[in-house]
């Protein structure tokens, strides 16, 4: 199954809410592997999205997938699919107006950056990754929009 680190970015363990429990638990079967969730301020949060995506503003949650290895060259019983990195000023801001707790706001953005590890990408794939983020959000008790 899918194991989460949460950590507040510099890579120091966060206690956030069970979201590492939660999200282990509403991934799709297809999330095998570890999976690092960084909790950072809005700053950095705008930092990373100009350095990696040429955007200068916040955006609420960037992933970043893990590099292919090569079969055979770097033996992992447990790969590493990634990192999803989520700004907490942005998610509170989101979570206030959506009517949600801070911690479901942060638990919806964490599965979909998961989601983007496993490769889903909603800009284009004809609305796939966003049934698929409803159906595992209904089941794992988040609300749907």
């Amino acid at each position: 199954r899918l194991r989460v680190a949460v950590t507040d970015g510099r890579g120091r363990s966060r206690p956030a809410a069970g979201l590492s429990a939660w999200l282990s638990a509403a991934a799709p079967r297809s999330a095998v592997g570890e999976v690092a969730v960084a909790l950072v301020g809005d700053r950095k949060m705008r930092d990373l999205n100009r350095q990696f995506r040429a955007i200068d503003k916040v955006t609420d949650v960037l992933s970043f997938p893990a590099d292919a290895v090569p079969a055979g060259l770097r033996p992992a019983p447990t790969p590493f699919l990634g990192d999803v990195v989520i700004a907490t000023g942005r998610a509170a801001r989101q979570a206030r107006d959506a009517g949600l707790s801070e911690s479901q706001e942060w638990r919806r953005l964490a599965l979909h950056g998961v989601l983007h590890l496993l490769g889903y990408d909603h800009e284009q794939d004809d609305g796939q990754m966003e049934r698929l983020e409803r159906r595992l959000r209904r089941r794992a008790g988040l609300p749907v929009d």
